[in-house]
């Protein structure tokens, strides 16, 4: 049996900002190499690991998650030894306060424990007590007393910051920490992989660890061109609507199966988002039916991935998003539970082996 939980533990623990995911892809290449021989690592830190098909006429399919996180970068330090930041990817500020955080410097290997500082409560004016503080106003408190001793441990302007990785089991197979969104996706992938390495397939696949999802959504592009692939799945999270702040904004629950994602759409900025491809849809209920998994399925506004860029890479590629159950996204205490991951992973692996050269790619194609 795949060591899941094992893996998870010890993807989440590793520090692997956007920009800064060197320490995580090491191990992630380390761990495809025991299920490949082909690992390869692109100019932007994507690690690719090929597993080739028997039939060159069958599709080239790429499985991908990103391992990069979100957070924060140095934005400047204060003459008394405060450190300001800047978010990098999607920050709910109203966790902020007063939380720990890790920040990492310049060599790329040195960390350090920080908190963000918080107004005592003792002395907080009552109009204060209910107001979310900018990004710009908070700030980093690592202990020392001037701007010269923080840059003498090697933090610098545009220096990394996370929020410090942990990883804790819950009650009934669920685990909670940093960065579920998306190292359980790459760990699933791991998983996938181990997989592979026993079964036959038509199609040559590719599985993949991604870079900079959280920061522009297109590192994963790279990747689809060193792949030229023509059908792609990615692993990431979907939200839970079964916390009580959530009931009846969503069907997905908790330990009830992985998700398949049939839209999402981002409304800000770049307008952009992603549609199912039909037929990768109908072979994921096939191959859930076929496998006894309870598939459920789920569609949102306000959230988007790596996988709406991807799908305009060369001609086309037909694109899924399948996901398990996550609560508490972008937080430090993401919460999901192993059992979802590990059919996540079971259902990947089966349609990954189970498409071949008849597979229809355009998205009006019926299969013949």
């Amino acid at each position: 049996m795949y060591p899941l939980k094992e893996t998870m533990r010890e993807f989440m623990t590793t520090f692997s900002l956007c920009g800064y995911e060197s320490l995580l892809a090491d191990k992630v290449k380390a761990e495809l190499q025991k299920y490949t021989d082909d690992v390869v690592q692109d100019k932007i830190g994507n690690v690719i690991a090929t597993f080739p098909g028997s039939n060159p006429a069958a599709p080239r399919v790429m499985l991908f998650a990103h391992m990069d996180t979100l957070g924060f970068i140095v934005r400047c330090i204060d003459d008394d030894g405060y450190i300001r930041f800047d978010r990098l990817g999607g920050i709910p500020e109203k966790i902020l306060p007063a939380l720990e955080m890790t920040v990492g410097a310049e060599d790329g290997v040195s960390f350090y424990k920080g908190v963000v500082g918080n107004k005592a409560h003792h002395v907080t004016p009552p109009e204060e007590k209910y107001v979310v503080n900018k990004i710009p106003e908070l700030y980093i408190d690592i202990g020392c007393k001037s701007g010269d001793e923080v840059r003498a441990l090697g933090i610098q302007v545009g220096c990394p910051i996370c929020y410090t990785p942990t990883f804790r089991e819950l009650q009934n197979g669920r685990v909670s920490g940093t960065a579920i969104d998306d190292k359980a996706g790459v760990a699933a992938l791991c998983q996938v992989a181990s997989m592979l390495k026993g079964l036959p397939h038509e199609a040559t696949i590719y599985v993949v660890g991604t870079c900079w999802e959280e920061f522009n959504l297109r590192g994963a592009m790279m990747a689809a061109r060193t792949a030229k692939c023509d059908l792609a799945i990615s692993l990431d999270c979907a939200q839970c609507g079964d916390t009580p702040d959530l009931h009846g904004k969503d069907n997905v629950t908790m330990d009830n199966g992985p998700v398949m994602v049939l839209y999402d759409f981002h409304g800000r900025g770049t307008l952009n988002g992603y549609i199912a491809h039909k037929n990768l849809r109908d072979h994921a209920l096939a191959c859930a039916k076929r496998r006894g998994i309870n598939l459920q399925r789920t569609a949102s506004i306000g959230t988007v991935t790596d996988a709406c860029y991807l799908q305009f890479e060369g001609e086309g590629i037909g694109m899924l998003e399948l996901a398990w159950p996550t609560r508490y996204t972008h937080t430090p205490i993401e919460t999901s539970s192993l059992a979802d991951i590990a059919q996540l992973a079971e259902l990947t692996c089966e349609m990954a082996v189970s498409i071949d050269a008849n597979f229809p790619l355009g998205r009006f194609e019926d299969r013949t």
